[in-house]
């Protein structure tokens, strides 16, 4: 099963992600993480990225397709892959769709999780780290994991934030570029959700992101 993955940062796209993998024991391929990968190994592409990284110029669609076309080929993917961060925008959908089709290799599945951008904002800003452990679920504008005050929830440590996650300007560009439809993310989420009605060749679900982590599994498992 090949599943493309669609959810806003503050979705629990990567929470769902995990569980997907660890369910279906299918490769979970992260954008960023291949880009990662072919930096330090030193591979061709992976030079020529860094050469465009280096400028702080986005790396052009001729390299990062291939490398994720490279990824999805190795051993771990044989029996499915979950693809996450990756298309970003329409012109991306249509060069992926048509790159997966020119390898012979299906898109099963679809997924966006649906999230209200100033939940989605909310709940970035609101996460707060366990000093004691990092996993330990705390978040101020989440009911069910709610910290106790200035401590975790779990043990009663010290809590404190990212700074990142306290970035609004920064939050509000990516949520400006995840929520554009006519060119952004959600154009190309919806470039294949188009594919899905049309030809009937991949399965397009959407999740409800609001509630808790067990409740988005529950309905995500229920669609694949």
């Amino acid at each position: 099963m090949n599943i493309l993955f669609f959810g806003p940062n503050g979705s629990g796209k990567g929470t769902q992600g995990a569980i997907l993998k660890e369910k279906y024991k299918t490769a979970h391929i992260e954008s960023g993480a291949i880009f990662r990968e072919n930096i330090s190994k030193g591979t061709e592409l992976g030079a020529k990225a860094k050469e465009y990284i280096d400028r702080g110029d986005l790396v052009p669609d001729e390299i990062t397709i291939p490398m994720i076309l490279d990824r999805l080929k190795q051993d771990d993917c044989k029996s499915g892959w979950l693809l996450d961060g990756f298309p970003r925008n329409k012109n991306q959908a249509i060069k992926l769709d048509e790159s997966l089709k020119e390898a012979g290799m299906a898109l099963d599945i679809v997924v966006e999780i649906l999230l209200d951008r100033e939940i989605a904002k909310n709940r970035i800003m609101g996460r707060r780290l366990c000093v004691n452990d990092n996993n330990h679920p705390n978040n101020i504008y989440i009911d069910a994991i709610k910290p106790d005050g200035d401590h975790c929830r779990i043990c009663g440590g010290e809590l404190k934030t990212r700074s990142d996650d306290q970035d609004e300007v920064a939050i509000n560009k990516r949520h400006d570029i995840y929520y554009d439809a006519e060119e952004g993310t959600l154009a190309s989420s919806y470039y294949f959700k188009n594919i899905a009605a049309k030809e009937g060749s991949m399965k397009y679900v959407t999740i409800d992101g609001t509630p808790g982590v067990k409740e988005v599994s529950k309905e995500l498992f229920s669609k694949l």
